[in-house]
């Protein structure tokens, strides 16, 4: 059952114990439980990117649809961020728009490659990385 997402609702609305337990659940996951009672400004780039995601996940959805997760991350929140959306791909179908190609081999079974609009390239990272039409447009051969 869906809940009422009206906004008097959303802004008087208070949280069940259940409703606590499955915030700290998702913050768990996301790294962020103990920054927990922090405000989001203190947060660094890399969580809140992972606020922003367990927001989502908070919400239940079945596909989660991610624009560049990881623009501006230190390789180790690039790594955690890994983690975390491989995680979440047993739970959710995750579809990740990205272009660092080091990142998308840690995360993905499945690769588009995508040309002025058009699908170039399908299947798994290996497939993609050897079709002639991907080498030439995207890796400069």
């Amino acid at each position: 059952m869906a809940c009422n997402k009206r906004v008097w609702h959303t802004l008087t609305a208070r949280l069940s114990a259940e409703d606590i337990d499955r915030i700290d659940e998702i913050l768990l996951q996301a790294g962020l439980i103990e920054m927990k009672q922090l405000p989001a400004s203190l947060l660094s780039h890399g969580q809140k990117q992972w606020l922003e995601i367990a927001m989502l996940v908070m919400q239940k959805p079945r596909l989660l649809l991610v624009d560049e997760p990881v623009s501006g991350m230190t390789h180790q929140e690039m790594e955690k961020t890994s983690e975390l959306l491989n995680h979440l791909a047993g739970e959710h179908t995750v579809v990740v728009v990205e272009h660092d190609i080091d990142f998308v081999r840690s995360i993905a079974s499945q690769v588009t490659v995508l040309h002025q609009g058009r699908v170039l390239a399908e299947g798994s990272m290996e497939q993609v990385q050897s079709d002639p039409a991907v080498i030439e447009v995207y890796l400069g051969e």
